[in-house]
């Protein structure tokens, strides 16, 4: 039976290598149910993919936050944002032309970038960005990772309307021997003989031994995926705040309320004159403020 919405992380014993396999289902769903009406198939795919990779990202560091992915582009896909946070939390979205065409990468983006952002919920963001790199996301990643941690990585992503999945292995910071060179070449190899449909339909279990039957593979307890938006009124209010009270009014004169969409999970916030002024006389919002879905 497959498992649905985990990751497990798995161990070589004696060698410098890690790895990741992650299953989105329910999750997946959740995410794409607020965008699957209005982008085509293979902008959807890349979404599933985007949130996979920023997944399996986040579980390789250690820290309290978010991780970000957003890949930018002059093609009809403008910007794709995916997220995961330190507690597996997960949410994204795309922004692109209606009349969008293409299949894979260069076509859907054109030239771009990926920007890779770790917010810490204590201490100073830090962000890494590499160049559109190949036919598929997980090349811009890996190159990333070859750039700025200069750590070997390979990600195998896939999504279809049904689920999402990936697969990630990891060189340890370790002595560069040829030893070590000839185990993660060996290791490489085999994880990339995995097929789309092996990684969307079969259990973890199931994976790592059709891949690595003759390695020393441990492997540790599943982690539960989940997706949640953290967008609110409040954080709605505090940007409001930062536009100040006369650029707000200008807003108001020309419309009857303010209404801000979440990107995330398509939730409106409305607000007239009355709550305006509630917000800027620094008074709480009330439990029943009015927001729609």
């Amino acid at each position: 039976m497959q498992e649905k919405d985990i990751l497990r992380r798995f161990l070589f014993d004696g060698l410098a290598v890690r790895g990741e396999w992650l299953n989105l289902t329910v999750s997946w769903q959740a995410a794409k149910q607020h965008h699957h009406h209005q982008h085509p198939e293979p902008v959807i795919q890349l979404l599933g993919e985007a949130l996979v990779a920023a997944t399996l990202l986040s579980a390789t560091i250690k820290f309290n936050g978010n991780l970000i992915l957003q890949a930018q582009g002059d093609g009809p896909l403008k910007s794709l944002v995916a997220q995961s946070s330190n507690k597996k939390e997960i949410r994204g979205w795309a922004r692109c032309d209606n009349d969008s065409t293409g299949n894979n990468l260069p076509d859907l983006l054109g030239a771009g970038r990926i920007v890779l952002t770790i917010e810490p919920d204590q201490g100073e963001p830090y962000q890494g960005i590499v160049p559109l790199i190949g036919d598929r996301l997980e090349n811009a990643v890996e190159t990333y990772f070859t750039q700025s941690e200069q750590l070997k990585t390979r990600l195998w992503l896939f999504a279809n309307e049904h689920q999402a999945a990936g697969l990630l292995i990891q060189e340890l910071p370790a002595q560069q021997d040829t030893e070590t060179q000839e185990d993660w070449t060996r290791i490489e190899a085999l994880a990339n003989t995995i097929s789309k449909e092996e990684l969307l339909t079969l259990p973890c279990e199931v994976v790592l031994h059709r891949l690595f039957n003759e390695e020393p593979v441990r492997l540790f307890t599943a982690e539960p995926i989940s997706f949640k938006c953290r967008c609110s009124v409040e954080k709605v209010e505090t940007t409001l705040l930062s536009l100040g009270r006369e650029a707000v009014d200008e807003i108001l004169a020309e419309q009857s309320e303010i209404i801000a969409d979440c990107e995330f999970c398509s939730t409106k916030y409305h607000f007239d004159k009355v709550d305006i002024a509630r917000v800027f006389s620094g008074a709480t919002a009330q439990p029943n403020s009015k927001t729609q879905h």
